[in-house]
């Protein structure tokens, strides 16, 4: 078929008043929850320590907190890391639950009934199941059970150390440095409240069997039973988890995570006044965050949320998305309240690979932005055939500079 300037400029001029990648508005968040009726929800519970904060599991989001990016020592909390580093070792095969440690001299004395702090009593040479010191780092706070692990898993504490930093970077963990396994102080040694939430979160997530061993409230090694240091394992049945730590320069410091009907939360209280100053600071926050928040699923992952007009593409649009369900915790009654958006480029213009983010997810309440997530192509947007592209060139040229970027309101759910 052939194409003559007059054919190409009547097609060029039918076409010049069609529109440019203009997005379509997204489909609205849904399936909608039951109505409820929506009331303001009233400010946090006082808290008194160094730092604290509140967290969804399931989307992540912060739902309150106090000075939750300041450096402060996590004490025996740190054992939740060295936990997740065990765990991570487990699952790759490099050591096994039955593998025979051997408790070390420097296991012994710096961790052992000789010292102040907390310990499994493990006796200086014996051979110990390494899954015997699992359940005695998280259940007893044994220091000597954590500096064993470490020195199995990495041949030596200050080794294990550097594998712990590693693996906080990978989880975002940004303000956090570890010198030990156990938790010991040392002014090199610290961390933040989001990031002990942060390490919860991978935890419960990525090893939900080790996890487990949380909830268990007692563990008998050499004929010493010894019970878990969170007693709100015993106040909430709904508590399963996560960890206590106390020394001098720390305070009484608590991460708690519980699970309600198909919710979970994670609290985090560094730096108490005393035991009972921080389980009833979690417990408070816990109740709280069940009472007054939400989470629900908006959108899934790879479902087409718009399809804007494809310049130059084999296909006449690409379909755009989100790569991972999106989750949003909110004020419970105001789902109906939110604002969701797409912010796309005026034009897309192949080729275009899959995956590529192309645009902006924007889910807002009461003018504040709760997230946002990349949109990507969800197929490949090749290039059309040399009259689409030539055609298209030319509708281009006629309209003139792209643009920038332009948005588009998702309607309200029905």
């Amino acid at each position: 078929m052939k194409w003559s300037c007059s054919s190409l400029l009547i097609a060029f001029l039918s076409a010049a008043g069609v529109a440019g990648a203009q997005p379509r508005p997204a489909p609205a968040p849904g399936p909608q929850p039951a109505a409820a009726t929506a009331a303001p929800t009233p400010p946090p519970p006082a808290i008194e320590a160094k730092a604290w904060l509140l967290m969804d599991y399931a989307s992540g989001q912060i739902l309150a907190g106090q000075n939750i990016d300041t450096r402060v020592a996590p004490a025996s909390i740190t054992k939740v890391m060295t936990s997740y580093v065990v765990s991570a070792e487990l699952a790759q095969g490099k050591i096994k639950l039955d593998d025979a440690v051997t408790i070390s001299e420097n296991a012994w004395r710096g961790g052992g009934a000789g010292t102040d702090g907390s310990t499994s009593f493990l006796q200086l040479g014996s051979k110990v199941p390494l899954k015997d010191l699992l359940y005695g780092m998280i259940i007893q706070s044994g220091n000597d059970a954590a500096m064993a692990l470490a020195e199995h898993v990495a041949g030596s504490e200050a080794t294990f150390a550097q594998l712990m930093n590693q693996y906080a970077q990978r989880l975002g963990m940004s303000g956090t440095h570890y010198m030990d396994a156990s938790g010991l102080p040392n002014p090199e040694h610290y961390t933040t409240a989001r990031d002990v939430a942060l390490l919860s979160r991978a935890l419960i997530h990525d090893y939900p069997e080790e996890y487990k061993i949380y909830a268990l409230k007692e563990f008998e090694w050499n004929g010493i039973k010894q019970h878990n240091r969170n007693t709100l394992l015993w106040r909430d049945d709904t508590v399963d988890g996560i960890k206590t730590g106390h020394t001098s320069e720390a305070g009484f410091c608590l991460a708690t995570s519980a699970r309600r009907g198909d919710q979970r939360l994670i609290a985090v209280v560094m730096g108490a006044a005393s035991e009972k100053a921080r389980a009833d600071a979690n417990q408070a926050l816990l109740n709280y965050g069940f009472r007054f928040f939400e989470t629900h699923k908006l959108y899934a992952a790879n479902t087409p949320l718009v399809a804007p007009e494809l310049w130059k593409g084999a296909t006449p649009t690409l379909p755009l998305g989100v790569v991972e369900d999106v989750l949003a915790t909110f004020p419970r009654g105001r789902y109906g309240d939110l604002k969701a958006s797409l912010q796309l480029p005026s034009r897309l213009i192949a080729p275009i690979e899959q995956g590529k983010a192309v645009g902006t997810l924007k889910v807002e309440l009461d003018g504040k932005v709760l997230l946002e997530r990349p949109l990507v192509a969800l197929a490949a947007g090749g290039e059309g055939g040399f009259f689409k592209r030539m055609g298209d060139g030319l509708l281009l040229w006629w309209k003139g500079d792209a643009g920038s970027a332009v948005s588009a309101e998702a309607p309200r759910s029905p």
